[in-house]
Order: C-alpha cells, then structure tokens, then sequence
C-alpha cells in the first residue's frame, strides 16, 4: 500500500459510499469517515423503508426534475445514468422492479438490502470504513497540502489529524438530522471559501391556515390536481396523490409542490393551493353531471348527494364552505347554489403558512453553490483536490427517485475523478 495516493471520503451516505467504492475500484488508498456508528442510516430509511433507487423518465424529463439547477446534472448523468446505476446494482445481486410513475425499487422492497450490497461492495474493493468519526474540519496547509481534522471518541488519541491526497465531502444536508445530516458540511465548504446557497426544506410537508385540514386529517385524495397560487397568480400545478394531516397537506404531489411554495414563504409572498377534486370533468361538464344528479335525486337531502361526489370526510366541509343546508332537497338547491358547489368542486381553497420544519423535509435545497465545482469531475474550482458529492450540493429533484440518482451520480463522477486525477502520470 505504500505510494498509493489517499483519497478521504467524508460521509458515508450513497454519495460517499459510491465514491469510496471508485475511487478504491481505480486503484486509490480509500478511507471512508462516517460520524455515526453505522453507515447509510438514511439510506436505511428512505422510501418508506423500500428505497426508491431511481425512475425509468429519460433524461431530458429526467433533469426537468430539478428545476433550474438541473442542467448541472447533464454531465454527471451522461456518464452514470439510471441504466448503469441499475446494472451496476444488479452486479451486486440487488434486483430491481419499476412501478407507478417510473419509481424503481429493489424487488425485495428492503432498502437494508441496498445498503448492504453498498456497503459490502466498497470494503471489497479495499475501503477502509471508520465509524463514529466525526471530521471538524479540512485543512489546507502548504502548497495545498490536504489533511482532515477528525473527532473520534473511541481511539486513543480522540482528535487526530489525516493526511489526504485528495477530499471528497459528502455529509449531506441538514433532513433528518437523527441519521447525522445536520449540515456540518456546509460549515466546512464555507471555511473553504465556498458559497452557501441558503439552505432551506425541499419536499416537505406544509401548514395550513384554520381548521379544515384537521377536520380531514387521515384523508388520502387520489387522481386530483392541485394549483399553486402565489400572490393570487397561477405558479405551479400537479396531478397526483394528497394527504391531510393534523397540521396541514402532505402527500407525493404536495411534496412536489413544495419547492415552489417554500421560496414564496420564505419571500413573504401569500401562497395558496386550489384543490381540483374532479379534474377528469371540465367546468361545462361538471356542471351537467351535478344538474343529472340534482334532477335524479331531487328528493334526496344536498348532504345525501354529497355522498355520491365526495368522501365521507369531505362532506362537511363541503356543506360548511358552500353555504347550502345539509337538509335541504335536491330539487330546491338554486342555480346560483350549483354554481357555488361546482366552483368548490374545482377550486377547493386552502391557504398555505409556513412549511414544516426542515429536519421533517425529505431532502434540503441549498447548498454549495453550483458555480464553484466542476460538474464533469465535481472538483472544487477553488480548491485543487477537494470534491463534491451528493445532498451538500445546491440540488434538490422531485419525490420519485431523482435524488438518489444525483447522488449516486455525482459520487461515482467525484470518485473516478479524483482516484483518475491522482493517479494519471504526471504531464511532460
């Protein structure tokens, strides 16, 4: 082992172990640095504990779902993309399957499995993985020489200092904060002189303003749209799945939504959702079906057509917000009634106040700010031989896969390239 170069990986996240395994797989001295007493513990939690690896989109729709900051992904992506992620798991022996809306999981539906082949993988490949280590900071001594300054209360010496050839930091964000995210690394990027992005939830549930959600807490509304509103303007819109909770709205496409409305509250902006509970029917259509039912149960109390249009749960509401009696018969409801209940039937109201706390987000937007790395080897542009991998960058995609594909993107792309970087012969 002596002459190896050293690469210093700095969290042991998918991002951190896919860039140990690389870099050792090239040929490096690899030596993976983890604060907890285990590996990957988000990991181990992510997708409900079945570990959505990836989505079949293509690329194209597939960076869409990043937003702006997508592009940066292009390159990362075109060398290590969904198909080789999956070969490469297949290797391992984890066999994958796809579902609803292109989300691919493992088909034992154990994310301990992934972790596992993980973290099996990498020690073969020769990295050397050290728990319960906890990295303060990294140092840049002369000539740009690197070393890492680690806390680790079970060695002798609790606090030592480890030389590196290169470093590549991938800690994660600041989601989750039990499984050990909770943002050390963009301490450390920005005593390196790097911008910070500021760090905010991303696909986070969100509050809401009065009563209503609690009343419907426990209900789970399927094949609706959902429209964001920001300042009373048409912002963002998704088709999908909702949640009511104690607190407010969750679920996939609220999720989703998320990102939008959180930078418009962050902004003081009024934000606001309008639920489409029957989005299969346009305005002139829903009107005619809710003239058929009104004729056809005219006897019937407005409560009791209710039942034929809504959930149990929703009905109250319902009654509450149109302002028409729950006993009054269907052959007595007005015009301009009707139209009240068609307009609720297409906009259901509810006001956004604030999201959730950001250790409740499933992953952080923010971070090192993309303009300072390379998105071909996720080197610093600052500062030779230190990498970038995973949650820490200023990237956040949608609930679906996207944000596990980044990171194992970007961990192979700074593992093959720092490992490359430190071994390629010296130019003439």
């Amino acid at each position: 082992m002596q002459g190896r170069k050293k690469v210093v990986v700095i969290g042991g996240g998918p991002a951190g172990l896919m860039a140990a395994g690389q870099a050792s797989e090239q040929g490096a001295d690899v030596i993976l640095l983890e604060k907890n007493h285990r590996p990957a513990r988000k990991l181990r939690i992510t997708g409900k504990g079945r570990c959505n690896l990836t989505n079949t989109a293509p690329l194209t729709e597939f960076i869409t779902n990043y937003g702006k900051n997508g592009r940066f992904l292009r390159s990362a992506f075109s060398r290590f993309f969904s198909t080789e992620l999956l070969e490469f798991f297949d290797k391992l022996g984890v066999k994958t399957e796809s579902e609803r809306g292109g989300r691919i999981f493992p088909v034992s539906n154990q994310a301990q499995d992934v972790v596992d082949s993980l973290v099996t993988w990498a020690k073969n490949n020769g990295v050397e993985i050290r728990t319960n280590a906890a990295v303060k900071r990294i140092k840049i001594g002369e000539e740009n020489a690197l070393s890492v300054i680690v806390s680790d209360p079970e060695r002798n010496n609790p606090t030592y200092e480890l030389n590196a050839d290169a470093v590549i930091l991938a800690v994660g964000g600041t989601s989750y904060p039990s499984t050990g995210s909770t943002g050390d690394g963009y301490r450390i990027a920005a005593e390196l002189g790097h911008t910070i992005i500021p760090v905010r939830p991303a696909l986070v549930p969100l509050r809401t303003a009065g009563e209503t959600a609690q009343k419907l807490q426990g209900l789970s509304l399927k094949n609706i749209e959902v429209l964001v509103y920001i300042e009373n303007q048409l912002a963002d819109r998704a088709f999908g799945e909702m949640l009511f909770t104690h607190f407010g709205i969750s679920g996939p496409i609220i999720l989703t939504l998320s990102r939008s409305i959180v930078d418009a509250l962050l902004e003081n902006k009024r934000v606001s959702i309008g639920i489409d509970l029957k989005p299969a029917l346009d305005q002139e259509k829903l009107d005619a079906r809710l003239r058929r039912d009104l004729d056809e149960y005219g006897r019937r109390t407005f409560k009791h057509i209710l039942a034929g249009l809504l959930p149990r749960k929703l009905i109250e509401v319902c009654i509450d917000q149109v302002s028409i009696p729950a006993d009054k018969p269907g052959h007595q409801i007005t015009s301009e009634e009707r139209e009240r209940l068609r307009c609720w039937l297409k906009d259901f109201r509810l006001e956004i106040t604030e999201p959730m706390p950001i250790s409740t987000a499933l992953v952080t937007a923010g971070g090192i700010h993309l303009k300072e790395i390379n998105p071909k080897t996720m080197e610093s542009r600052l500062i030779p031989d230190v990498f970038f991998a995973g949650e820490i960058l200023d990237l956040d995609g949608d609930t679906g896969g996207y944000n596990l594909q980044a990171a194992f993107s970007t961990g192979w792309v700074a593992g093959n390239a720092a490992a490359a970087k430190l071994l390629s012969p010296p130019s003439p």
